[in-house]
């Protein structure tokens, strides 16, 4: 059967995009190069529509530094389907070793005409804007980390050393740092160059989270950013952060799915009859990735309830909070338990079965075991 569909690869580039369409009733693609700038776009879609003869116009390109403004761009000139691939999950053959734009264009076009290419959800402008607000909070937060430990080394070098508690950068670290003296003229400039740029950089963080907080409440974000913060862990500025990462997580069909999209569930190597499973796979959003171990973490702490937290579930739907709350009861599970293990602690060891379906409020449990595995190291008990 004839296809009657046009079907265009694109290798975007900052200045340049390669093209390779397969008209309908040709055996061969048709290649060609043009500028990445919104004249010469426009002109490529009228030439890709006049070629086309009236068949339907489907394209594709790899997901990268150019964002969607491409594919907004070609959808809104003319009736044409863009999609955004996604660069790690694109079929390559092992023997290939010649690599250029032209045969990369050519081989999405091929590879979308045989559907074997998977799409990557685009968000809308207003989605966009807001994970970029985000995601400067956290790249300044990055830079404070690298600027805090830059001038720590560099007391570090000079044999200075803070001791006046456990906790760095509190109040009484800031007054230590300010009291310090240098007698060289460079290491006066150095030192209060560091520590302007640290004290630059908490403004800029503060100054970015009082609008992460009015995004907040804008609206489409306003419902889901308040549920998620009725859970231990999560506030506002992780909770935006997910919701901006995954702009809409209604789209996932099932839990598995979600955490598969954050790289989150183990990685397999599996043949024949034997089964070998490692470690978590990383692939996917690394943002929501962090976010989501880093609110893990609150759980290791006693389930209660604070002031703050029965702040943030003020108001919000009943089964939102029970879901919120089934974590913190598998936790208090777990701990009763390990109580009445008493002195048998040593030959019970407790295997915990928590996944990130079980952190989204799912199930929780606990498989006890009566002895330690013969191939388990000791350091691996409960106890031991």
């Amino acid at each position: 059967m004839t296809s009657t569909i046009t079907w265009v690869g694109l290798d975007a580039h900052k200045k340049a995009i390669n093209v390779a369409a397969l008209f309908p009733n040709r055996t061969k693609p048709q290649e060609w190069l043009v500028e990445n700038k919104p004249t010469a776009i426009k002109r490529l879609v009228k030439k890709v529509v006049q070629e086309a003869g009236g068949s339907e116009i489907r394209c594709c390109y790899e997901a990268g530094p150019c964002g969607y403004a491409l594919q907004r761009q070609l959808e809104s000139s003319c009736e044409m389907v863009c999609e955004v691939i996604a660069p790690a999950l694109i079929p390559r053959k092992p023997g290939e070793r010649i690599k250029t734009d032209r045969r990369d264009a050519r081989k999405l076009a091929e590879l979308l005409r045989a559907g074997l290419l998977t799409e990557v959800r685009a968000p809308t402008p207003a989605q966009e804007a807001v994970r970029d607000l985000c995601r400067a909070r956290e790249d300044a937060k990055e830079d404070l980390m690298r600027g805090r430990h830059r001038l720590g080394k560099m007391l570090l070098r000079r044999g200075i050393a803070y001791a006046g508690g456990k906790r760095a950068w509190g109040v009484a670290h800031r007054q230590w740092l300010r009291s310090l003296k240098f007698d060289d003229a460079n290491d006066r400039a150095a030192f209060g160059d560091y520590l302007l740029a640290i004290e630059q950089l908490e403004e800029r963080i503060k100054t970015l989270e009082q609008q992460m907080a009015v995004a907040a409440r804008g609206e489409g974000v306003r419902e889901p950013v308040g549920w998620l913060r009725c859970f231990r862990g999560i506030d506002t500025v992780t909770a935006l952060s997910l919701v901006a990462e995954l702009h809409g997580i209604e789209r996932f069909e099932s839990p598995r799915a979600l955490m598969a999209f954050v790289g989150l569930v183990p990685s397999e190597y599996s043949s024949s009859d034997r089964t070998r499973r490692g470690g978590i796979t990383k692939a996917g959003n690394r943002h929501a990735r962090r976010l989501l171990i880093e609110a893990a973490w609150h759980y290791r702490h006693p389930p209660r309830v604070g002031a703050s937290l029965k702040e943030r579930r003020k108001d919000q739907p009943a089964a939102v909070v029970a879901i919120a709350a089934k974590p913190s009861s598998a936790c208090t599970a777990a701990s009763v338990t390990w109580r009445l293990a008493g002195r048998n602690r040593r030959r019970l060891w407790l295997r915990p079965r928590v996944s990130w379906q079980d952190f989204c409020g799912r199930r929780c449990f606990i498989t006890p075991h009566p002895s330690r595995p013969a191939d388990r190291p000791r350091r691996r008990w409960a106890g031991g």
